[in-house]
């Protein structure tokens, strides 16, 4: 989804024209290398009849905007800024102080942060979701602050249109999976759908032969066997995937959880690994099993903050500095190290089933999970090294068991005690790279309580 980022600049009457127009360009162009979809105010001055002012709302007047970023780039009388803001006030913003420069030995100012320092309270006064930034002399702009700010804030619009599907609800009975309906899209912003096993059974006679050989010749072109597969179940998951994906593009979901145990396991006889698979390529959604719905919206958050298609991990050992993350069944190509590998494997009373056995991408993590806890949002977040994981496997599988999709973490923003004093459920969300700071911003924003 393409988010709108306003931006106005602002400067005092007194201060020379020339020099607020130089820091407004190399402001815009800052952010702009930064961000897509800014869309310039221009320069506001306190001129008495607020031309520059209206004439700034007026460029972003009808814009849908997820953020509008304040740029001070001298002294400014609070009102002129006001004049603007007001319009915006149900809109999150950054409030940015540039800086002076060294002339010959010299500080020269244009009293950047006199302006925010003077805004700062009022923003707050006036109840303004605001987050304030300044630059510092002969340092690096905090272009970190200020684009994990704007990513936040467009996941937090995003999620106000963002619909999830559900096929089937609570599998296993679990409790943590659950979510509360009012809450989630008043609060969150999230529009979750149920959707009933029966829907996909029926839709499967609506498909045409050829489009289940296509998806059958994708598999075998793209996925490698680690033994030779029967094609009535590769045709049998294309065909389930096919049904399902009819129904995502026709309601819209960006993710989508599907009844596993109690469902595709125990009335098709059929793990959904497969059928996972194939919604990524078919329908590029987010997936999660188990009706995890809340690990889905998790996973929206996370995709719309770090751009990734993220997966789900889940927890089978915890070490000394370390834990064992992996998944039972599948994991998206965004995040498999090479090959796509698949076998046909046998596990417990199932023995129709195309596991993924591919390796996960390594590197530093943020593991992230949102939980409804008595009656309150709060979302789990830790950083991580994830390595490569020792030899290990799952009790139950045939001889020779498979070793499963997995990662080793060492979190270093807490230690495994501390984790393990806060974990909040089975399921946790990765993403490459480290976005605390766009989730600290997020959390603050929709009021969620951030644990770390």
């Amino acid at each position: 989804m393409k988010n709108t980022i306003g931006f106005v600049c602002f400067g005092e009457v007194n201060t020379p024209i020339d020099r607020l127009n130089m820091k407004h360009d190399e402001a815009l162009a800052a952010l702009q290398a930064q961000v897509e979809g800014v869309v310039d105010g221009g320069l506001v001055i306190d001129d008495p009849a607020y031309e520059t002012a209206d004439a700034a709302y007026a460029k972003l007047a009808g814009q849908d905007l997820s953020c509008l970023v304040v740029c001070i780039a001298g002294w400014i009388p609070t009102h002129a800024v006001i004049r603007v803001t007001d319009h915006f006030r149900h809109v999150p913003m950054l409030l940015w102080g540039l800086c002076g420069w060294k002339e010959k030995g010299r500080i020269i100012t244009t009293a950047e942060q006199a302006g925010t320092t003077a805004l700062r309270p009022a923003f707050e006064a006036l109840d303004y979701t605001f987050k304030y930034v300044y630059n510092i002399i002969d340092k690096p702009w905090p272009m970190e602050k200020i684009t994990g700010f704007i990513a936040a804030c467009c996941a937090r619009h995003n999620l106000r249109s963002a619909r999830v599907g559900t096929m089937g609800y609570r599998d296993m009975l679990l409790y943590g999976t659950q979510f509360e309906g009012n809450s989630m899209r008043g609060q969150i912003g999230v529009e979750v759908e149920p959707y009933e096993m029966l829907e996909m059974v029926r839709a499967l006679d609506t498909l045409t032969p050829e489009a289940v050989a296509e998806g059958v010749a994708f598999v075998k072109t793209n996925w490698k066997f680690e033994k030779p597969c029967d094609d009535a179940i590769l045709q049998k998951g294309v065909r389930y995937a096919l049904a399902i994906a009819k129904k995502i593009e026709e309601r819209g979901w960006e993710a989508i959880t599907l009844i596993d145990v109690d469902g595709m396991k125990k009335l098709e006889g059929f793990p959904p690994a497969m059928v996972f698979m194939l919604l990524e390529h078919y329908c590029n959604v987010l997936t999660v099993p188990e009706n995890d719905v809340m690990g889905a919206v998790t996973q929206l958050i996370m995709k719309y903050i770090s751009g990734q298609t993220v997966p789900y991990l889940e927890y089978y050992e915890f070490f000394e500095n370390s834990m064992l993350i992996g998944v039972p069944d599948f994991v998206p190509k965004s995040c498999t190290l090479g090959d796509v590998k698949v076998l046909p494997a046998a596990f417990g009373l199932l023995n129709t089933s195309l596991l993924n056995v591919s390796k996960v991408k390594t590197g530093y993590v943020t593991c992230a999970r949102l939980v409804y806890l008595k009656g309150k949002y709060k979302m789990h977040v830790y950083t991580a090294e994830a390595k490569e994981p020792p030899a290990w496997n799952e009790y139950g599988w045939d001889e020779p068991a498979p070793q499963l999709p997995s990662l080793e973490v060492f979190p270093d923003s807490c230690t495994v005690e501390e984790f393990a004093q806060n974990v909040s459920c089975q399921h946790v969300i990765v993403a490459y790279g480290n976005y605390t700071e766009a989730l600290r911003d997020f959390c603050k924003m929709m009021d969620i309580e951030l644990i770390m």
